[in-house]
């Protein structure tokens, strides 16, 4: 029952954000949209960092699934990391829609907090971590696991910010060129 209500309160969380954006997070609201009281939600995440804490943490539960459904399909983690985000599909959609509304609180956090990372910071940090292991792991070169955890971040961030993407077909050149033994 308890991660019943963590989850339905991470839940509401991702609503929020989604419907509202990050400057009408609060945590009475989130409790409020997740059914439970203040004290409820706060016995699950002792403060708004560690509720945010949980949604990277959740984020990046979904993206190591995304990762072992690529695996399965015969894909390496390399392409799965060049892969271009579809703002026109739902499940991409929604992903850029919680990774814009995050970053936007986590700088409403960094703006108040001192010069040290916060818990926030350090599980998105932990995130990415996992994922350049396993990127490290597979490429054994490590200028080009760098260059394509650098391609592939840049590739994402024109998807968050709305940018158009690089033509197709001289993306594809890029990832062949990359993917090259």
């Amino acid at each position: 029952m308890s991660s019943d209500t963590r989850d339905r309160i991470l839940d509401a969380l991702e609503t929020l954000l989604l419907e509202r954006g990050a400057a009408q997070m609060t945590l009475d609201k989130v409790a409020a949209a997740a059914g439970v009281s203040k004290g409820g939600l706060l016995y699950h995440f002792k403060s708004k960092d560690a509720l945010l804490v949980g949604l990277v943490q959740r984020l990046g539960d979904r993206a190591r699934a995304q990762l072992g459904e690529a695996r399965t399909s015969g894909s390496s983690i390399a392409e799965w990391y060049l892969q271009i985000p579809d703002p026109d599909t739902q499940d991409d959609a929604v992903e850029l829609a919680l990774y814009r509304s995050l970053l936007a609180t986590m700088r409403t956090i960094d703006a108040s907090a001192s010069s040290e990372p916060g818990e926030v910071q350090h599980a998105l940090d932990a995130v990415m971590a996992a994922w350049s292991d396993n990127l490290d792991t597979e490429v054994d070169d490590a200028v080009r696991a760098d260059t394509i955890r650098l391609v592939g971040d840049g590739v994402y961030l024109r998807a968050l910010l709305g940018l158009p993407q690089i033509e197709p077909a001289r993306y594809r050149a890029v990832v062949d060129h990359l993917l090259r033994r």
